[in-house]
């Protein structure tokens, strides 16, 4: 007669069961919201360190576009003074 009976689980151990499968299920979601999480924090470690280098790359640009200006400025003063940025008309009327 032993050999017909089955152990049948509770319903304590059944939702217990359930907890336990739900749990481990949760634990998995949650390492890999936490590597998501990782490499989230990578990808904007990265982006704002290209930016900085954007923004060093930008300042440096127009540091040397306000040179240039600058250069420009006193190289047109310089050939006023020496008479050289007459137009070809005005050189015309001088001789």
């Amino acid at each position: 007669m032993e050999e017909y009976l089955q152990v049948v689980p509770s319903e304590l151990e059944i939702i217990k069961q359930d907890v336990e499968k739900k749990n481990s299920e949760l634990e998995k979601k949650i390492e890999l919201l936490e590597e998501e999480k990782m490499h989230l924090r990578l990808d904007v470690d990265v982006q704002k360190l290209e930016a900085e280098k954007l923004k060093k790359g930008k300042n440096k640009v127009e540091e040397d576009l306000d040179s240039l200006k600058t250069d420009y400025k006193k190289l047109r003063v310089s050939m006023r003074t020496a008479g050289l940025g007459k137009t070809s008309e005005q050189w015309r009327r001088e001789i």
